[in-house]
């Protein structure tokens, strides 16, 4: 894994004057080498996706759609080595990593399915009123234009996928720039692309480091931009070009509420499991984690020993190892980051439970009560493996601590009581509401998104290739209705 990766220009490999090593977070070591387009290469990709847009929006759909459905079956033939590759990259543990491109696998085919079926159009009568007569209305969607995809460390293989996946369904020409600290991934998919009949100029994927991207965000020529990442990062993009199209998929707090309903001792063990499972998964770099438990007083002193015992039962270290839960955070600037929030919660009064330990780029497991409600565990998305854990008197407190946040991606209710879920629904200022299971479960076909400093608009495939495009209507005149 340590060759020369070249990246993909207007369909085609390409290298430039640079290159990037991209090194394990777990050990340091190299995995590879990456080629860094140089500023007239980026040039010219984005000549390219602007040069095609009206050919590519014209490819059939059954073009467009044999093109994902090779995507997907070649994520299968490579799943363990593109697995082992994320791990790599990532220091995702391989069990992980294996789900990713599962996931990935899922998302290239429903843009498939989505690609066949989209945009069959709607039709309209207009002879509803008499000024109308003899006319229909037929509405359809049509790109925006050319898509400039910009994907996240955390997820280096299905959030590259859930930008270009909707891209191509549609036929927006896409652009995709990866993480500079996990960019293998996203060349893969390069590579599979490369293997279909897709237009030249319809993709590219250029890994350009970070203090380059203002210029691919201010280009006129790419008109709509997908983004995942950090807050402070995604509204600045939307604040520097308002009148584009932005869809931006940000940070969350995600928190687990448990009821006074859910109190069996199968509904705590489930419950402790989950928490405990999803506090952790991707070490806490996931902006669904959970990161604040909220039980009811009746089940907290029974809830608090299964969640702690869960946490420390989770295996951590080697990302290869196959009996690791938990594996290193992307370097250890963020561990550092994370210990220091943790710290300054237990000056706090914050009492730890379980962890609180870091080692290099890793962080333990860990585990806080009595967090003041100000402190920056409390009030900000941690990214790392810490939970935080808070008793409340009643369903509306819980409630009210849950919308106590800036963040408002997904939440997690336990509960068994039907009523108790759609008060949820209604009440909790989120894009997700999960019944019976932590807010970490995302299917890649669901709408999946924020309010609040969450973001701005939806993913899933069949909801981002609807904010790809726009309706245009037609209305046809002098027919027999």
């Amino acid at each position: 894994m340590t060759s020369t990766h070249a990246f993909w220009l207007a369909g085609r490999q390409a290298t430039g004057e640079d290159t990037l090593d991209v090194t394990s977070p777990w050990d340091g070591r190299l995995v590879g080498t990456v080629s860094v387009p140089t500023e007239a290469q980026v040039e010219e990709a984005v000549a390219a996706a602007h040069s095609v847009l009206h050919e590519f929006a014209a490819t059939p759909a059954h073009v467009r759609a044999a093109a994902l459905d090779h995507v997907s079956r070649r994520l299968v033939e490579r799943t363990e080595e593109i697995a082992r590759l994320i791990s790599a990259e990532n220091g995702k543990p391989l069990k992980w990593a294996r789900g990713e491109v599962g996931r990935a696998v899922s998302v290239f085919r429903f843009a498939a399915e989505e690609a066949r079926r989209f945009n069959g159009g709607e039709a309209q009568r207009l002879d509803t009123d008499a000024g109308g007569a003899g006319r229909l209305a037929l509405t359809r969607r049509f790109p925006r234009g050319a898509v400039l995809g910009i994907a996240p460390f955390n997820f280096p293989l299905n959030l590259c996928a859930h930008k270009i996946a909707p891209a191509i369904a549609v036929g927006a020409p896409i652009i995709l720039k990866p993480a500079p600290a996990t960019p293998l991934s996203g060349l893969l998919i390069g590579e599979l692309l490369a293997e279909t009949e897709l237009p030249a100029g319809a993709w590219s994927v250029l890994p350009v480091p970070n203090d380059r991207m203002a210029a691919l965000v201010q280009d006129e020529r790419l008109p709509v931009i997908s983004f995942t990442g950090s807050d402070k990062v995604g509204f600045a993009i939307m604040d520097s070009v308002p009148r584009k199209h932005c869809t931006l998929e940000l940070g969350g707090n995600g928190a687990a509420v448990v009821l006074a309903d859910y109190a069996s001792e199968r509904d705590l063990d489930w419950a402790a499991t989950r928490i405990a499972a999803f506090a952790n998964y991707q070490g806490g770099q996931s902006c669904i984690s959970v990161q604040r438990v909220i039980a009811d007083a009746s089940v907290y002193e029974r809830l608090v020993p299964r969640i702690v015992a869960a946490v420390e039962a989770q295996v951590t270290g080697d990302p290869a190892d196959e009996t690791t839960d938990v594996g290193p955070l992307v370097s250890e600037d963020a561990a550092k980051r994370v210990e220091a929030w943790v710290d300054e919660a237990v000056q706090a009064g914050a009492q730890v439970l379980a962890g609180g330990k870091r080692d290099g780029a890793s962080y333990a497991p860990t585990v806080l009560s009595e967090v003041p409600a100000d402190a920056t565990v409390s009030r900000e998305e941690v990214f790392g493996p810490v939970l935080t854990l808070r008793r409340v008197e009643s369903e509306s407190e819980a409630f009210e601590t849950v919308n106590d946040s800036k963040y408002g991606l997904q939440a997690g209710v336990f509960t068994h009581d039907l009523q108790a879920a759609f008060r949820a629904h209604r009440a909790l200022e989120v894009g997700g509401v999960i019944i019976g299971d932590v807010p970490s479960y995302r299917a890649d076909q669901m709408p999946y998104g924020g309010v609040k400093q969450s973001g701005v608009g939806r993913e899933g495939v069949r909801f981002a290739m609807d904010d790809y495009t726009y309706e245009r209507v037609m209305v046809l005149t002098g027919l027999t209705l």
